[in-house]
């Protein structure tokens, strides 16, 4: 009785932090309203800038420490530190950038899996939640229908900034396929290259895959 009433007081700790995100939902939908303006090829010169910003910031860290002498264990973990503190920075304006290349995807058709798709699909807010939570590193639940494979391409994109390689595992190779090719326009559209790992595939084949910037498979 005392736990009910305290979550009609305070809300439950699922709706306490979806309050806290409101302010950051708010901007992104912003953010992504304002990127109307920019042409497609600014969009992806914003994404090479964002690239080249990690990249640089990360070389010149590695070469501080090494200058210090310090252990490669501890560069390795002070370069993912950062890399981590700079994605923060960018989320917004990244997940932005997803939702507004969604938005120009809209009408456009391509084959996912042998069939002839037309996109319709932007980010609505419980997406942009999903989103934000995954790129926190943690676990976020959605019911059938509410958009997991969209939601998931902004920390995909996000994260792909590094230069690392992102990796989605899924649970056969059907949706390995169908994702990469379905939702795979919308990182090729800003310059991101992607592929695909099938149980088929020789180690020619899935050496190319890995290669990309973002690759899907199963486990």
């Amino acid at each position: 009785m005392f736990q009910k009433t305290l979550k009609k007081i305070f809300g439950s700790r699922s709706d306490r932090e979806i309050n806290r995100l409101i302010p950051v939902i708010n901007e992104i939908n912003q953010t992504a309203k304002d990127l109307q303006e920019k042409s497609d090829e600014e969009l992806k010169a914003r994404t090479k800038e964002m690239i080249e910003e990690i990249s640089s910031s990360r070389d010149q860290l590695e070469t501080e420490l090494k200058g210090k002498d310090t252990d490669p264990e501890d560069i390795k973990k002070s370069g993912y530190e950062l890399e981590q503190k700079i994605l923060d920075s960018l989320m917004v304006e990244a997940f932005a950038i997803v939702k507004d290349t969604c938005r120009r995807l809209c009408g456009s058709s391509w084959t996912v899996a042998g069939h002839e798709t037309v996109w319709e699909m932007i980010p609505y807010d419980v997406q942009l939640i999903g989103a934000i939570v995954l790129h926190n590193g943690n676990v976020t639940e959605m019911k059938t229908g509410e958009g997991k494979t969209l939601a998931a391409t902004m920390p995909i994109f996000l994260n792909a900034l590094t230069g690392r390689g992102v990796h989605i595992v899924t649970v056969n190779d059907y949706l390995a396929r169908r994702d990469a090719e379905w939702m795979g326009e919308i990182f090729k559209r800003l310059g991101q290259t992607v592929g695909y790992i099938l149980n088929t595939m020789d180690n020619d084949q899935r050496r190319a895959a890995y290669n990309c910037d973002i690759t899907y498979g199963t486990k």
